[in-house]
């Protein structure tokens, strides 16, 4: 079975006049999603923050921003035109888009160009590559626009490769719960008050969502062989958890991707001692973040074993 687990992200952003997003019917959201060829599952809220857990991966809405993260062979650049047309381009402050290297490029429907290519139709925009082309990479693209993040506003990505046999059989079980994931992930270090929204996939998958006040993490599995895939995004600071998460998963790689908004700090303060950092990217950009990404891997011992296709 093949799925593409990496995703497409885009964190829309409105001025401050034109906010009020969270008064927005579920229909509206409803709507938005369908454009991107998935749908909503389940959704949890408080007085600040609401979050979709979706078929494939998460929609969040504050009052003034949203946050599209969707998977597979999706078409999230489908979902950023719907809400740019709805609410008008006045109203657009910054747009933020991100898209990594897939597992499966020819399969998708549009490729980062493509997407790109759509958003200027609208907006004027800067696009970069984080990474070399011909190894695990990060596409983003955002407004030409002078834009001030808050202080507190960080963004962690950790985003794993090749996990080890062992989670895989576990993910993989029939008839696995959400409680037993979620006791296998540890997540009562990682979540303590948060709200928490999960769901397992059949046959495989899991995601999940949690809140708590207006922080957010989301995490999303794809465990089959042929195309493992694990990431975690979060605004609360996730560094001192990845020993942990890669004690868990032991990928053969991973990345590690930071967005934050003060230009004289340095980005990326983690090195296990088993992995290898092979690419590391920091950059100031225009839009009010110092964007890092980096690329660890762990040295093989053995030679592998050819894959089998058919």
């Amino acid at each position: 079975m093949i799925f593409e687990g990496s995703e497409k992200k885009a964190e829309i952003i409105l001025n401050k006049e034109h906010q009020g997003l969270l008064s927005k019917k579920d229909s509206f959201w409803e709507q938005l999603v369908t454009k991107a060829n998935a749908s909503i599952l389940s959704k949890i809220e408080n007085s600040v923050v609401k979050a979709f857990l979706l078929s494939e991966s998460s929609l969040f809405v504050w009052e003034d921003r949203i946050l599209l993260i969707t998977c597979g062979q999706t078409t999230l650049i489908d979902a950023i035109k719907f809400f740019v047309k709805e609410l008008g381009q006045d109203c657009i402050n910054q747009i933020i888009f991100q898209r990594k290297n897939e597992y499966f490029s020819h399969l998708q429907p549009t490729t980062f160009y493509d997407d790109i290519e759509r958003l200027q139709e609208d907006f004027d925009g800067v696009a970069l590559r984080m990474g070399n082309i011909d190894d695990h990479h990060n596409f983003i693209y955002h407004l030409k626009r002078d834009y001030t993040p808050n202080t507190t506003d960080h963004t962690f990505e950790f985003l794993i490769y090749e996990i080890c046999g062992e989670a895989r059989s576990f993910l993989m079980q029939e008839g696995l719960t959400s409680i037993q994931v979620r006791e296998f992930l540890k997540l009562d270090r990682i979540l303590p008050g948060f709200t928490i929204d999960d769901f397992v996939f059949k046959p495989y998958g899991y995601s999940l969502n949690a809140i708590n006040g207006d922080n957010y993490l989301t995490i999303h599995i794809t465990p089959q062989q042929v195309s493992p895939y694990v990431s975690f995004e979060t605004d609360i600071d996730i560094r001192e958890h990845i020993p942990t998460l890669i004690d868990i998963f032991q990928p053969g790689s991973y990345d590690f991707i930071e967005f934050q908004p003060d230009r004289e700090n340095s980005c990326g303060k983690q090195r296990p001692q088993q992995y290898e950092l092979k690419t590391e990217v920091e950059s100031f950009l225009s839009c009010g973040y110092k964007m890092y990404f980096s690329h660890y891997y762990k040295k093989r011992k053995d030679k592998l074993k050819p894959f089998q296709l058919l």
